[in-house]
């Protein structure tokens, strides 16, 4: 925002200031506890009280600011394994503030965006999946607690990079049993600068037809063709995954070289499906993809 600060560093030290005092504090003090001249600081206020991150009330004819006592700081990568626990105990029970003021905590406490998907997001999905399918919650409860996971995963792509140009990704789900696998995917690429295309779950549109639509996509996300071009497809079964596949190399032609799919799911030895990476871990599909960008 502004040259000669760094953003997260003046966050980490105005919540600590703000956390000091139980009375709020102005922001003229702010200003010169840390140091920053005022038309900027005022600026950075603002931006922060956008995000959420702190608050302003009007007391008396003073204007205060305020940070939630839920907003702490965390130590990172030693943190990681508790806030895990803490994200899946607060998803189970349905606890959204808490939930959400876990992830800005972590944003706040400069957490690398694509280590709090692979880190603490995604093991929850299968552990949610899994109590449903043991029939120790509901539908309504599975549903409430998979829209609290893709607010959470919104609240990390709020915060991502602009994209750099040449990186281009696709990313779609063959069921909806993968749709939050395919949202956190798009939040980890966004995060890294990657271009995301993401379109869920794609299974009602998954028919003869596919192929086609599927030119269709490529020919208004690639027009030109410029750097390279991903598409991620997840999916919980075999079949999904080689039809999407087959219908891929239906449609590549012979001069994309620059045009790879990355198919991420459980695949037998039976069923030969084709494909540039099979991976069943977010960070490899992230490094092999980051890896082929450097190298065109």
């Amino acid at each position: 925002m502004a040259r000669g600060y760094d953003e997260n560093d003046v966050k980490f030290r105005l919540i600590k200031l703000l956390h000091s005092s139980k009375s709020g504090i102005s922001g003229v003090q702010v200003s010169e506890k840390l140091g920053i001249n005022r038309v900027t600081m005022s600026k950075y206020l603002n931006k922060f009280a956008a995000e959420g991150t702190i608050t302003q009330e009007n007391i008396g004819n003073l204007n205060l600011w305020f940070v939630d006592e839920d907003i702490e700081q965390l130590n990172f990568p030693d943190d990681y394994f508790l806030v895990q626990e803490k994200f899946t105990s607060h998803i189970i029970d349905c606890m959204e503030k808490p939930v959400y003021n876990l992830i800005k905590n972590c944003i706040n406490s400069n957490a690398k965006l694509d280590k709090i998907i692979t880190e603490v997001i995604l093991p929850t999905i299968p552990q949610i999946q899994k109590l449903f399918n043991d029939g120790k919650i509901g539908k309504s409860e599975q549903q409430l607690m998979t829209g609290i996971i893709l607010n959470s995963i919104q609240m990390i792509t709020h915060h991502s990079a602009h994209s750099e140009s040449g990186k281009n990704i696709i990313i779609l789900s063959a069921d909806s049993e993968s749709l939050l696998f395919s949202e956190a995917a798009g939040a980890a690429f966004r995060s890294q600068k990657w271009n995301v295309f993401s379109v869920g779950d794609m299974s009602s549109s998954i028919d003869v037809l596919f192929d086609l639509e599927l030119r269709k996509l490529l020919s208004k996300t690639w027009k030109l063709k410029e750097g390279l071009m991903m598409i991620l497809v997840f999916s919980q079964t075999e079949e999904g995954l080689k039809f999407i596949s087959d219908s891929f190399y239906s449609v590549k032609e012979k001069s994309e070289n620059n045009l790879f799919i990355i198919l991420s799911g459980k695949t037998g030895k039976k069923v030969k499906i084709k494909a540039d990476l099979f991976a069943s871990k977010l960070e490899d599909i992230l490094q092999w993809s980051n890896t082929k960008h450097e190298n065109i």
